[in-house]
């Protein structure tokens, strides 16, 4: 979502990448929004900056990612990418420290288990699908969620966009090549655990924010590592490979992670949604330049279809009334 926990503030493509979801799904309110962080502009191109370079490395180290499955395979360039992110984020919160309830661990191994899935089921896409396109079949998960969640008729015509979207992205003709449908059955996948993923994330860092998502990320991990074995084995302890995957880590979690932050603090949640939708844009443009990965017209389209329907979806969502206190 490459892996957007996207309810607790964090993204991880597994976008993902972690890790864009329509503003009614998404995180509180940082705070800004309304009257004063009107005027308060200004000062917040600063954090639109940090979250486009977000989105720009989350891509970046996932094209950089796909490199490795000749060594790795999808399933042990996955195990790598999850357990550094997982250290990364135990050493920066040390979750140890607090206290859990049983029913919140519940939600939280259930949340990490589905971060893993949707990690793997992407990286899986990846093998035979271009990133642009394998993200924005991702993104029709959370997108259903929210037309689901919604009785707009409004929505509903978002939703109508994004299925036209899909439309042109699987479409067969001249000129252009289908994507490989398990690849893109592994992306739709993907998206389907995105939307369960948002539902348990909810839940798991209601309470607990960060540190249920240093947990989450070491549950999914585990969750991952048993895949990783079978399909890379003694490869995973090569020195050279476990400094690619440290590489990916970093670029695909830790800066995203962090740009992430500084942008959840000064940016409304509206503007945050809207902004992370261009995710599916940016990884088409990284998979063009890094892995010369080249689409038709109609995908392009197609893409395009999906970032509207999901900014058209986080621009006109109605504000929770519990946005200030989730």
């Amino acid at each position: 979502m490459a892996v957007r926990p996207r309810a607790t503030g964090v993204r991880y493509p597994v976008s993902p990448s972690a890790f864009s979801v329509p503003a009614s799904m998404s995180r509180p309110d940082s705070g800004s929004a309304g009257p004063a962080g009107a005027l308060r502009a200004p000062s917040m191109l600063p954090a639109i900056a940090a979250l486009v370079g977000a989105l720009c490395a989350l891509c970046i180290g996932t094209s950089f990612a796909k490199t490795l499955f000749p060594a790795l395979g999808a399933p042990g360039t996955v195990a790598m990418r999850t357990g550094f992110a997982a250290c990364v984020l135990l050493a920066a919160w040390r979750p140890w420290r607090r206290r859990f309830a049983r029913r919140d661990l519940g939600w939280i191994a259930l949340y990490g288990m589905v971060l893993g899935l949707t990690n793997l089921l992407f990286y899986l896409s990846l093998r035979t699908v271009p990133l642009g396109i394998a993200l924005a079949l991702e993104f029709t998960g959370p997108l259903a969620l929210a037309a689901a969640s919604s009785r707009r008729w409004r929505d509903a015509g978002w939703a109508a966009l994004a299925a036209a979207g899909l439309g042109l992205l699987l479409l067969v003709g001249r000129g252009v090549v289908a994507p490989d449908p398990a690849g893109a059955g592994f992306a739709l996948a993907a998206g389907v655990c995105w939307a369960l993923y948002i539902v348990c994330g909810q839940r798991a860092g209601q309470a607990h924010g960060g540190s249920a998502t240093a947990l989450g990320m070491a549950v999914a991990a585990l969750t991952t590592l048993p895949f990783g074995v079978a399909t890379a084995g003694m490869a995973l302890l090569d020195p050279a490979l476990l400094a690619a995957g440290l590489a990916v880590g970093i670029v695909s979690s830790a800066i995203p992670y962090s740009l992430e932050m500084v942008a959840l603090q000064r940016l409304p949640r509206r503007t945050f949604s809207i902004l992370l939708s261009l995710e599916p844009a940016i990884g088409a443009l990284a998979g063009m330049l890094l892995l010369q990965e080249r689409l038709a017209a109609p995908q392009w389209a197609g893409i395009a279809c999906v970032v509207i329907a999901a900014v058209g979806c986080a621009a006109t969502s109605r504000p929770r009334a519990d946005a200030a206190t989730a």
